[in-house]
């Protein structure tokens, strides 16, 4: 069981907006909806947590699309925001240049990839000449010890 702030935070809406969908559902402490918790908060049950849901997201849908149930049968009226045409062409539109970004975005990832790679690459030749010099040097070096240390008496 949630809260009415707990609902209203996870819809987007106030706690005035429950509380109007709470009495329109028919929801109250006799029907068991509704109970008093040890703090004196409001707690929703889930079954009315769940038709206030419904009705928000149905009511928020009606008012977007223009659309209307009636008897269980969609109808769509008249958009307050334009028609339904307009809307589907201005999503495909958005569509089509967003999969642009997305191409372009794709192409600097390809580009920055290569990029690394060769630093990655000329990064590891770099070492291994310095690990290989390394290994000469100290060659010399032990080389040498033993060449001091052998003809010390010569």
């Amino acid at each position: 069981m949630k809260t009415i702030k707990q609902i209203a935070d996870e819809l987007g809406v106030t706690k005035q907006a429950i509380r109007y969908w709470l009495n329109k559902t028919g929801a109250t402490k006799e029907n068991g909806n509704l109970l008093v918790n040890e703090n004196g908060h409001l707690l929703v049950s889930l079954s009315a947590e769940s038709a206030i849901k419904t009705a928000i997201l149905e009511n928020e849908r009606q008012a977007f699309t223009g659309k209307q149930v009636v008897n269980g049968n969609a109808q769509f009226t008249t958009e307050p925001n334009g028609s339904l045409r307009e809307m589907v062409e201005l999503l495909k539109q958005e569509n089509e240049f967003l999969k642009g970004q997305i191409e372009i975005k794709d192409e600097q990832i390809r580009s920055m990839t290569s990029a690394v790679e060769a630093q990655a690459k000329s990064i590891m030749a770099e070492s291994v000449m310095d690990v290989q010099q390394k290994m000469l040097e100290d060659g010399q070096t032990k080389k040498g010890f033993f060449k001091r240390l052998f003809n010390r008496g010569r």
